[in-house]
């Protein structure tokens, strides 16, 4: 694959380079438009006495005019296309040097009662959700959430063949991004599809005849009448039968078109999504299921919606006051654009919600896609039903910068509780969530920070950051509790969780949470759990000695000349050195 960082700039340059060309072309259809303009006026003005010659040239002069409008209002979608892109490779650019915090943060999307979600970084600012979101839609956005809290350990591989496919293309990819970014919606499309499948049509093929019946007989009247064959004031009576036939399903219509007028963006956006989609060839089985269910039927499923785009912006000229009274007067367009939109929902309503489904997954995994390709030097973990939970080389924190980060070998067997020590800011923290997102990505079917990694799929629960309540009147302390009876109840009922503590009882004083934190591990290893506690506590380390399954880690700090130095290692053993008291006096605390 293509370096990145060359990849984007070069994407960038062309996509420069045509949007200027594209505004040239724009400027002289500006200036054709507007001489074609004058020349009409002026040919109509001096040819004013002869109306054929008059007529021709006003025909003429509008068929043109029209002609480079359309032309013009085409090459503005393509440069607005160009000028998407160029803020998308843009923004890529600006990323990969650790610029990422302006970008939406998903802080919305924690929750305090999930396995994980609070305690990882996975949201919030500088959070692995910030650094690797690139959706364009909502529900899109909402489905890689989803993916990335799901703890679904079940079709890893798939998932890894998916996304290694979109890593090989990034140009498809960014295409689907500009094309979704280019047309707002303020309504969901889950809004959307609960009406579709809700909605009781109250038009049926007698109308439908109807209109076309009413609409001959006014062009037969209209013929007459100006042929003075019938009086002409039958045409103005006709035009009001239409009016007042029109006005039986007014309401109806007029609620009809309430909705669809909100539907109208939602469709025009998703049909150019699944022509996209439908255009590409995939190779994995699972980009392939996904494609196939917007090819079940014997049209696509981005000209089936393009027709009911189509069927929407008709039933939306109604806004038009000549259209309005002209069209529904003589030819009842109201009823007839209303009718083709209810067969369109009657046919297709219960088969929309897979298609934007089809459209949400590739909006969530081309995020995915991209940071495989921005990563071609993280490693898939290599699937393994050994008795070994993570067995990796050279494992680090995905978001931190490859120049400075200090990579550490990990190997923890199943079943295996290893205690981890260490003086503050020596990395403790870290490393627990460089685990716990090794954990996390590996589930969903992403690259890893490692050379290499084996690993045997497991479910991730947490316990690092508890906090009170105030909303619900409870301390700390009780919040932990809680939150520590949730870790051991869960367990209790599914082996298969890897459990991270960091810290844990805080809430309470020194013997008693020594007390406390010893026979919590003492629960967790008795219920063979899998899993890593971080603590300051010494004593906690003695376990080691009485349960074969625990094991003892430290991160170690170094006082030399005065100075405090890390090596942010993780190494076998306790740690000696603590660094609290050496830090007060270093900042003049005390």
């Amino acid at each position: 694959m293509q370096n990145p960082a060359s990849f984007y700039k070069e994407q960038l340059e062309i996509h420069q380079t045509a949007s200027k060309r594209i505004f040239k072309q724009l400027s002289l259809y500006s200036i054709l438009r507007l001489t074609i303009f004058v020349l009409t006026g002026v040919g109509i003005y001096f040819t004013f006495q002869n109306w054929q010659i008059a007529a021709g040239i006003a025909v003429v002069g509008i068929a043109s005019f029209l002609f480079l409008l359309s032309r013009y209002t085409d090459l503005k979608s393509k440069r607005n296309l160009h000028k998407r892109l160029i803020v998308i490779n843009e923004e890529e650019l600006k990323i990969a040097k650790g610029d990422f915090y302006d970008r939406p943060d998903g802080e919305e999307f924690q929750n305090p009662k999930h396995f994980f979600s609070l305690d990882i970084d996975l949201f919030g600012k500088g959070s692995f959700f910030q650094f690797i979101n690139r959706t364009a839609i909502k529900e899109g956005t909402k489905k890689l959430v989803d993916h990335l809290l799901s703890n679904d350990i079940n079709h890893i591989k798939p998932r890894q063949e998916a996304i290694k496919e979109l890593a090989t293309l990034p140009k498809w990819q960014q295409n689907y991004t500009a094309v979704a970014q280019g047309v707002e919606i303020e309504h969901s499309a889950e809004s959307i599809i609960t009406w579709l499948k809700n909605y009781k049509p109250f038009l049926g093929k007698t109308q439908y005849i109807l209109t076309i019946g009413f609409s001959i007989a006014s062009l037969v009247i209209l013929g007459l009448g100006i042929t003075e064959i019938i009086p002409i004031s039958v045409i103005g009576y006709w035009l009001l039968l239409g009016l007042g036939i029109t006005g039986i399903y007014w309401k109806k219509i007029d609620t009809l078109a309430q909705h669809t007028g909100r539907a109208k963006d939602t469709f025009k956006q998703y049909a150019l999504l699944l022509e996209a989609i439908e255009s590409a060839t995939f190779k994995s089985e699972l980009l392939k299921s996904k494609q196939k269910l917007i090819q079940s039927e014997d049209q696509k499923a981005s000209e089936i919606f393009s027709k009911f785009s189509k069927a929407l912006d008709a039933l939306d000229n109604r806004n038009n006051l000549i259209s309005l009274v002209l069209g529904n007067g003589y030819l009842l367009l109201d009823i007839r654009y209303s009718y083709a939109v209810e067969k369109w929902i009657t046919k297709y309503a219960n088969k929309v919600d897979d298609w934007f489904e089809v459209v949400t997954f590739f909006d969530a995994y081309n995020s995915f896609g991209n940071y495989a390709f921005n990563h071609q030097d993280f490693t898939y973990p290599i699937l393994t039903d050994e008795p070994v939970t993570i067995l990796a080389d050279g494992l680090g924190h995905p978001l931190l910068n490859s120049e400075k980060r200090v990579d550490s070998n990990l190997k923890l067997e199943e079943e295996q509780f290893f205690i981890v020590t260490g003086a503050n800011m020596a990395g403790k923290s870290t490393f627990l969530r460089t685990v716990a997102l090794h954990i996390v990505m590996a589930n969903v079917g992403l690259p890893i920070c490692a050379k290499q990694s084996k690993y045997k799929p497991i479910k991730l629960i947490t316990s690092m950051r508890t906090t009170d309540s105030l909303t619900d009147d409870s301390s700390y302390f009780f919040s932990e509790l809680t939150r520590l009876k949730f870790v051991v109840d869960t367990i209790e009922n599914d082996k298969n969780y890897f459990v991270i503590l960091d810290e844990i009882l805080k809430g309470t004083n020194s013997t008693d949470k020594a007390i406390g934190s010893r026979k919590f591990v003492e629960k967790l290893v008795k219920q063979n759990a899998t899993g890593i506690i971080a603590t300051h506590d010494l004593s906690l380390t003695e376990i080691e000695t009485e349960l074969e399954a625990v094991k003892n880690y430290y991160f170690d700090a170094e006082i030399i000349n005065d100075e405090l130095f890390f090596d942010y290692k993780l190494k076998q053993g306790v740690c000696q050195n603590m660094n609290a008291s050496f830090l007060l006096k270093k900042m003049e605390i005390i």
